[in-house]
This record gives structure tokens, C-alpha cells and sequence, in this order.
């Protein structure tokens, strides 16, 4: 193994909290909607793209409705988490400095593009990754763009870290193995590693 490509949400932090103020104030905005989202809400959308978040988030708007009030509900999501972040899990930053003299870090998220460099600029954790991608910036599904750094990094034997069956299926689809983070917020039965706390990664690695 020559390096470990994370997931974010459910794996490395938990933002729920910051992300639903930002989206709830964009919500009471809104001329058409009026429920507030709750922490519920968005588990159960974890791991999808943001198209299919909004199917699920916000049925009674349009396509294109969807596609425009998403756009600003991210353009406020990482402002808010730019000044407030997410809640990091108990000894990521301990954890990935060990590893990171081991082995090359990356990330990989379902997200839009500037919530991973939203993570950075808050936790300061940048300097331990040397690559990330997202489909906000290449369009792609998180299987490809795991494929993607990959390549760009000249990676021979990388391991996939993430919470949801997505994820697991991700992993499959870029061949490599998938070590299951259970503390997340999926449920998965298939999996070639399994931790139940982000310590538990210098124990397998």
C-alpha cells in the first residue's frame, strides 16, 4: 500500500450543524419554501451528488429551481464553514500526521467545488493531503474521480476510506480496497477493512 484516498463527511468531520444554518437561512429566503431541514435530513442524503440531494431535499421545487437554490445554498455552505467549520473526529489531526509520514493522503468527496478547500481553511489540515477532487469541479462520480487522482498521482496501490455503501461501491468501481469508517453515517455490509474509530487506521496501517 502506497497511500489512503479519504471520503470527508462521516469520515474525517461532521459539518451537519454549520451546513444546516447556512442552508435553513437560505430556506426562510425562499418564497416557496418554508421547512427548515434538521440533521436527520441531510444523513440520509450523505454520499449522494448534489443533484440527487435536491431530489430528495426539495421534490416540490423544479429542475431548474432545484439547480439555481442549491447553487446558493453551497455558495453560503462554505462561506459559513470557511468561518465556523465542522466538528473534526476525535484524533484525525494526530492520526494523519502518523500516517502521513507513511503514506500519501488524499481526498475524494461527493461535494461541490470549495467545500474541500472550506475544510482546509478552517482546520489547517491542508498541508497533510496532496491532492483532492470533487465532482463539482469535474463532473464526474466519485469512482472516477478516485480513478482520476490516481492517475494524476502515479498511485500503484491506494486504499479508499469512507462511511457509506457509496463510498464502497466508489472503491469498487476504481479497484482498489474499502476500509468501512462505521462510526459514519452509512451502513454497509461488504467491505475488505472495518473501523470503528479513526484511530483504529494506525492499528490496520
Amino acid at each position: 500500500m502506497d497511500s489512503i484516498i479519504f471520503d470527508l463527511d462521516g469520515t474525517l468531520w461532521d459539518s451537519r450543524e454549520t451546513v444546516l444554518e447556512a442552508w435553513n437561512e437560505k430556506i426562510e429566503q425562499h418564497e416557496k419554501l418554508n421547512q427548515p431541514l434538521t440533521a436527520e435530513d441531510f444523513k440520509q442524503t450523505m454520499g449522494l451528488q448534489m443533484k440527487e440531494i435536491g431530489e430528495i431535499l426539495f421534490p416540490s421545487l423544479s429542475a431548474e429551481e432545484r439547480e439555481v437554490f442549491l447553487q446558493e445554498c453551497c455558495d453560503s455552505e462554505c462561506d459559513y464553514l470557511k468561518k465556523s467549520g465542522g466538528s473534526v473526529y476525535e484524533n484525525v489531526e494526530e492520526v494523519l500526521n502518523a500516517l502521513s509520514k507513511k503514506y500519501k493522503l488524499f481526498i475524494v468527496s461527493n461535494c461541490q467545488a470549495g467545500y474541500i478547500e472550506s475544510f482546509y481553511d478552517y482546520h489547517k489540515l491542508d498541508p497533510l493531503f496532496l491532492d483532492f477532487e470533487n465532482p463539482g469541479r469535474t463532473g464526474l462520480s466519485k469512482g472516477e474521480n478516485i480513478k482520476l487522482i490516481m492517475e494524476r498521482n502515479h498511485l500503484e496501490s491506494p486504499v479508499y476510506v469512507g462511511d457509506t455503501e457509496g463510498d464502497r461501491k466508489a472503491s469498487e468501481s476504481a479497484g482498489i480496497p474499502f476500509v468501512y469508517a462505521r462510526y459514519g453515517f452509512g451502513e454497509v455490509e461488504k467491505y475488505d477493512y472495518v473501523i470503528d474509530e479513526f484511530r483504529d487506521l494506525l492499528r490496520l496501517f
